[in-house]
């Protein structure tokens, strides 16, 4: 490598061999005048064609001079076209990083915006569904507070009651009371497994009689009476029999307190064309019933030839049950139309509850896809402006890689 005038060029380069060619001449020329002089001393006989030959070589010292000027404008011609082109490449370099800088930083703020707008949509439909779950928690929790209140009246109720209520001992041992413990068994039994207006209690019939309890069903079977009896005297009478004559005594006195009652039921309350055709007696003691049907079987197919049901609480209560499948299937023939109405407009709302999941679904599904899309170009702004740090311009376009022609230069005449 030679250095001249500030560039550096290579000796395998043309101009230099042509450079050092004409540096070659020049010497040899001037070792060629040292020697005609030298020459000149020894032989005057040669000077006039050695001043011939000095005059071509001043010539050609000439022309080779001419040459190196031309040279050295071709070599500054060269270095100032490098020069340029390395400015302009510069320069273009400059502006495409600029210009790529700026498409990413446009195209960050689009991905921005649009990840903004999907997390306020995001957010809004979020907000709407905790709104609505809270809403709805608060109206549950609301209830459950009501419900609570009631309970704890309720047994607020139940303790005042329990410290001003007799034993029940003193309570059955009056008949009167011990009828009127009964219809209050009954009507807690009523009231909790039928709606209210579909008994009445203490209804008086056709006949003037009053039966505790009208259940309002329809034909057939028809209205149907439950009528409480307690032949508590006779039950207590078997239990204290020691003695087999005390044991049938007290069994007579039993079948004629149970038959009497099966009677009077049948007589009162049994009505053709107003009640149904049997009626409910209702023994508010478990342990008088399966005594009946554990000693007397016999009085219970007596009632049932008499059409007369024997019913403890808890088959009361079953029965009633049955009751109230029947008067629900009624008022569901009777409100027919209505439930259709009803049902259609259930249909209608379970639709639209559907549609609105699946708009929601596709609100989720395109904020998963933006999300997506952000991520990917997030990640290919990242490759490209790890290039740009790298200086990788290896998928620049041919129009940017373009390099500015050397131009020859002129010669000069």
């Amino acid at each position: 490598m030679i250095q001249l005038g500030g560039e550096t060029y290579a000796l395998t380069d043309p101009a230099m061999l042509l450079l050092m060619g004409g540096g070659g001449v020049v010497l040899l020329v001037l070792i060629l005048l040292v020697m005609a002089v030298r020459a000149a001393g020894r032989s005057a006989r040669v000077a006039a064609p050695l001043a011939r030959q000095m005059q071509i070589l001043g010539g050609h010292v000439q022309q080779l001079g001419m040459g190196q000027e031309q040279l050295r404008g071709g070599l500054q011609t060269v270095s100032d076209t490098q020069a340029n082109a390395q400015a302009q490449m510069v320069q273009s370099i400059e502006a495409r990083m600029a210009h790529v800088q700026q498409q990413m930083q446009d195209r960050l703020a689009e991905n921005a915006a649009r990840s903004a707008r999907s997390l306020a949509e995001m957010q809004e439909r979020m907000s709407a569904t905790l709104h609505g779950s809270s809403k709805q928690t608060t109206t549950s929790l609301t209830q459950l507070q009501e419900r609570l209140a009631a309970i704890d009246k309720a047994q607020d109720n139940i303790t005042k009651l329990s410290g001003d209520v007799l034993s029940l001992q003193d309570i059955l041992s009056n008949k009167q009371t011990r009828g009127a413990f009964g219809e209050i068994q009954l009507h807690d039994i009523v009231s909790k497994a039928l709606p209210s207006d579909s008994y009445t209690m203490q209804a008086t019939l056709s006949n003037g009689r009053r039966a505790d309890c009208l259940i309002h069903l329809p034909n057939p079977p028809g209205p149907i009476v439950i009528d409480s009896k307690f032949p508590l005297e006779a039950y207590e009478a078997l239990r204290r029999a020691k003695t087999e004559y005390e044991v049938k005594d007290a069994a007579r006195a039993m079948r004629v307190a149970v038959k009497s009652h099966i009677q009077a039921i049948t007589t009162k309350y049994i009505i053709e064309g107003e009640t149904a055709d049997g009626a409910l007696m209702f023994l508010p003691s478990e342990a008088v019933y399966a005594e009946l049907h554990a000693n007397f079987p016999e009085l219970v197919r007596e009632g049932f030839d008499a059409r007369v049901w024997i019913v403890s609480p808890t088959t009361c209560m079953a029965t009633l049950n049955t009751m109230r499948a029947i008067l629900k299937d009624a008022r569901m023939r009777e409100q027919a139309g209505a439930i259709r109405k009803t049902l259609k407009m259930l249909h209608r709302d379970v639709e639209i509850v559907v549609e609105r999941v699946g708009k929601l679904n596709t609100h989720f599904g395109q904020a998963r896809a933006d999300l997506e899309g952000l991520g990917t170009a997030a990640e290919r702004a990242g490759k490209r402006a790890a290039k740009l740090d790298n200086f990788d311009f290896e998928e620049l376009s041919e129009q940017d890689n373009r390099v500015v022609p050397l131009s020859r230069p002129d010669k000069r005449p």
